[in-house]
């Protein structure tokens, strides 16, 4: 039986399409080492190319990333410290703060409240006029607590700038599209600095081809976008390209 039109899923928004990012402070929270460049990458090299500060907040030690004991358990908390260092460095991203919190747990209440106070702080202590955070339907229960805990903190400083939520385990529709061609190759090597995450999951090859997806509708298929969802703030129009 056909649905009548009047009762159909209405159409979805067509997401804004840019070129470019917004001028200003960034503040990037990620929940495992590698996220930070698997997720907005390219958005980052992007900021720094014109001239923003970034930095980064690495909330886990992603110590649980390592289930067949490949690499000595003594200093495989440090091991992915320093690959996030590398991979970011391709970005020419060179703050980064580790919360070294151990990952994949269940967090209670106590630990929620936790790290909105740390994010608080931490959003105070940088004024970023952006923060990019995991977006709202990320499956992996790190990705979703840490949204979580930074919504929390933008709500409680009535945060007044602009907040996007980056996808990794989980595709979006998106609120805007981000043409990343020219920074991709870039991406790429950051995201291939985690050698230790590449020996299990060839995830530059997976999210690659998530951000070649991106570039189906506004790029005619052609080069590479990353796709992100507003979280908090107002997307300025004078980015939009026409569609």
């Amino acid at each position: 039986m056909r649905t009548p039109m009047a009762t159909a899923p209405a159409l979805p928004p067509s997401p804004k399409f840019w070129k470019r990012v917004p001028r200003g402070p960034v503040l990037v929270f990620a929940p495992h080492p590698d996220d930070e460049v698997a997720g907005p990458g390219g958005v980052l090299a992007m900021h720094r190319a014109q001239g923003d500060a970034v930095r980064v907040v690495v909330t886990t030690d992603g110590i649980t990333g390592d289930p067949d004991r490949r690499f000595a358990a003594a200093d495989y908390a440090e091991r992915r410290r320093a690959e996030s260092r590398a991979g970011l460095r391709e970005l020419d991203v060179h703050d980064v703060a580790f919360w070294g919190f151990p990952d994949s747990c269940v967090l209670s209440d106590a630990d929620l409240e936790r790290g909105a106070q740390l994010a608080a702080a931490a959003i105070t202590a940088f004024a970023p006029a952006l923060v990019y955070l995991p977006w709202q339907l990320e499956a992996h229960p790190d990705h979703h607590a840490l949204h979580i805990v930074v919504s929390r903190a933008m709500d409680r400083l009535g945060f007044a700038g602009l907040a996007l939520g980056y996808e990794v385990w989980n595709a979006m529709l998106p609120d805007v599209v981000v043409d990343t061609t020219a920074v991709f190759e870039q991406k790429r090597r950051a995201m291939l600095a985690h050698h230790s995450q590449i020996a299990y999951v060839q995830y530059d090859h997976c999210l690659g081809g998530l951000n070649a997806y991106r570039a189906l509708v506004h790029q005619r298929g052609r080069g590479y976008a990353e796709g992100f969802a507003r979280v908090r703030g107002a997307l300025p129009g004078e980015l939009a390209e026409p569609v």
